[in-house]
């Protein structure tokens, strides 16, 4: 078996309408819709966001990307792809990080996509007692944020912690070298897709998330002495290969390639696709 080392991830996830209308408006009855819509409303005169908390979010997508200890991309899958059931999706990414024993990486997941799946767990009863490890020596356990090897957090690490900001996030991030960021979908439009039933969009939005943090974790090695510059476009270059091979099947890859932009390499004046 393929020797996984990273499993770098994304989630796309929406509100649950009926809990925030049991929770925030018990005596109102409040459809899901109608409940969702008011809340926003709120938070956007309270906060000028209308982004619900995640304590109330669903994951409906969850895409994996199976990489490597040495750094190559050995597969990308969607979990329960065809039917989106948060309490499967759940269920296979707990199962899945416990196969691997393998590093998982996020961009900004630390804030999101991780709580929202431990708290996905505690909704479905599902344990994860090797993720809390409560017993164990704090810097051993996998939840501790300073443990590298069990969560790699790229904005974690690139604003040192959270002492700065990461502005333009992974968009800004993916643009800085050449690869699409957003394309024709954006996060406040997973709601309405999914209230569409068109999960595969879906689907392929966080495939495309994953492929953009995948890269920026790649540079990130570079900058922090794990892989020199050569060995990193020489991955790239084998991964728009793989990407390539796989554009039949998924017609998202075809149309990342086509937004698929190129990193001016400034020590030898070269474009590097």
């Amino acid at each position: 078996m393929t020797d996984i080392g990273y499993l770098v991830f994304d989630i796309e996830t929406v509100p649950d309408g009926e809990l925030i209308s049991r929770i925030r408006y018990p005596n109102e009855a409040l459809d899901s819709q109608q409940a969702v819509e008011r809340y926003q409303q709120e938070l956007l005169e309270k906060n000028g966001s209308d982004f619900i908390p995640y304590t109330y979010h669903l994951p409906v997508s969850v895409v994996i990307a199976k990489v490597t200890t040495d750094f190559k991309l050995e597969d990308l899958v969607a979990l329960d792809e065809q039917d989106g059931r948060p309490h499967f999706i759940t269920q296979y990414f707990w199962k899945g990080w416990d196969k691997y024993e393998a590093t998982l990486v996020t961009f900004n997941g630390r804030g999101f996509d991780v709580p929202v799946m431990e708290l996905a767990a505690f909704r479905y009863g599902i344990s994860l007692a090797r993720w809390f490890s409560l017993k164990s020596r704090s810097f051993n356990q996998p939840r501790n944020r300073y443990n590298l090897e069990s969560h790699f957090d790229v904005q974690d690490v690139l604003t040192n912690y959270g002492a700065s900001r990461m502005y333009g996030g992974l968009n800004l991030m993916a643009n800085l070298i050449g690869k699409p960021g957003k394309m024709d979908v954006a996060g406040d439009m997973v709601h309405q897709l999914y209230n569409e039933g068109n999960l595969q969009r879906i689907n392929d939005y966080c495939r495309c998330d994953v492929l953009d943090t995948y890269f920026v974790f790649l540079r990130t090695q570079v900058l922090t002495g794990e892989l020199t510059l050569q060995n990193e476009q020489e991955i790239v270059r084998d991964t728009r290969r793989w990407l390539e091979s796989r554009s039949e099947e998924f017609p998202i890859y075809k149309q990342y390639l086509e937004n698929w932009g190129d990193w001016q390499n400034p020590w030898d004046n070269t474009i590097v696709g």
